[in-house]
């Protein structure tokens, strides 16, 4: 199952707090960070930077080992590497995996912070990679980011008499530092097998591919440059290009099969069809998943503050309705409804995944923006709350 997601989702730039807590968990049944750690150990996933963001936190990627030099992102061009930077990467380019002491010794240096600092410029430039999540889950656990989830308690003890022993060997290095680190795969250099690979993860990841969906996920050149391998795919019989979702003009492709899984969920004038519920999903704002800011406007709000899919935003969506924005940190909401049918599920959604450690502890103070207390405890929202 975790195979599966890292397939569909090749390639997409998420905030690391996100990776795991939001979006492997919601699509992968009792996810545990082993997964990962094992597909990475058996060399059938590797992960990349994609710059950095606020505090700790960072733009990573999933990508299968076999296709990783067609998905992975471009090399940032305005990264001015120093001189351990040179070192780092020089001792790399002969090839081979090497854990922290092991490359701090042969690069010369006897600063750790100053290694570990250097190792992770490179990861955000597209440089490094690690074999295993451990070092990224060290270092947005060690600080702020834009996700906040409930931090993963110490290990017990055994007993008060038993001696206590070193958190870490010293010979390992820093805990955002651990695993072995090496050069990420070349990229492929012929764009048009770029391109034709980029067209297939995004089919694959919305099931029906818009513009607004690729522009979202910041590809570079814009829809213009999957369009026309995507007419290619059209011609070929690999997809279909339609009216799928209204409002939305022509140039819409949709996978196989993708419009009579839309039809299963859909409800006709006379009521025909299959009235399907989708439940109640808690989503990072920056998730594929979450169509609104991306194949969908944002609906329409009477306050002035703005949704966007941002770096720690949520959303909670009821049977594919947009019923919360939750802004970074958790203290401030936007409401789409005054039903309590609606608004009660969303809260019961964001109290589980408090609950589950998914989410840090949400202190609410400002609804759509009012203050949430001011407003008076028989508001809707406040009684879902």
């Amino acid at each position: 199952g975790v195979l599966r997601a890292v397939e569909q989702l090749a390639g997409c730039a998420v905030p690391a707090s996100a990776l795991e807590p939001l979006v492997l968990a919601s699509r992968v049944s009792d996810y545990s960070p082993a997964m990962l750690d094992e597909l990475m150990a058996s060399g059938e996933v590797i992960w990349a930077g994609h710059g950095t963001l606020p505090g700790n936190d960072g733009w990573v990627s999933l990508h299968l080992a076999d296709s990783a030099d067609l998905t992975l992102p471009e090399i940032d061009e305005g990264f001015e590497p120093g001189p351990l930077h040179q070192a780092v990467l020089e001792r790399l380019e002969g090839g081979g995996a090497f854990f922290f002491r092991q490359l701090s010794d042969a690069v010369g240096s006897t600063d750790d912070a100053a290694l570990a600092e250097t190792l992770w410029d490179l990861v955000w430039a597209g440089h490094l990679t690690g074999d295993t999540l451990a070092p990224l889950r060290a270092l947005i656990g060690g600080g702020r980011t834009a996700h906040r989830a409930r931090p993963t308690p110490g290990r017990a003890r055994y007993g008060r008499m038993r001696p206590s022993r070193a958190s870490l060997p010293s010979r390992t290095g820093p805990p955002t530092v651990a695993g072995r680190w090496s050069l990420l795969p070349e990229r492929e250099s012929d764009a048009t097998r770029r391109a034709h690979a980029l067209a297939e993860a995004l089919l694959d990841r919305h099931g029906v591919l818009t513009r607004g969906a690729v522009a979202a996920e910041r590809v570079p050149g814009g829809f213009a440059a999957v369009y026309k391998v995507l007419s290619a795919f059209e011609e070929a019989g690999r997809c279909r290009r339609g009216y799928f979702v209204a409002g939305l003009g022509a140039a819409q492709f949709g996978a196989p099969g993708a419009v009579d899984r839309l039809r299963a969920y859909a409800t006709d004038a006379t009521g025909d069809g299959d009235d399907s519920k989708v439940g109640t999903l808690v989503l990072a704002a920056t998730d594929p998943a979450n169509p609104f800011g991306a194949a969908l406007p944002w609906p329409e709000h009477p306050s002035s503050h703005r949704p966007g899919r941002k770096a720690g935003a949520l959303v909670v969506l009821v049977d594919g309705e947009l019923i919360l924005y939750v802004e970074r940190g958790g203290r401030s909401f936007l409401t789409w409804s005054d039903e309590l049918e609606a608004l009660q599920p969303a809260a019961d959604a964001l109290a589980l995944a408090v609950r589950d450690g998914v989410l840090g502890k949400l202190s609410v103070e400002r609804a759509d923006g009012e203050g949430l207390l001011a407003a008076g405890l028989d508001t809707p929202l406040a009684a879902a709350l």
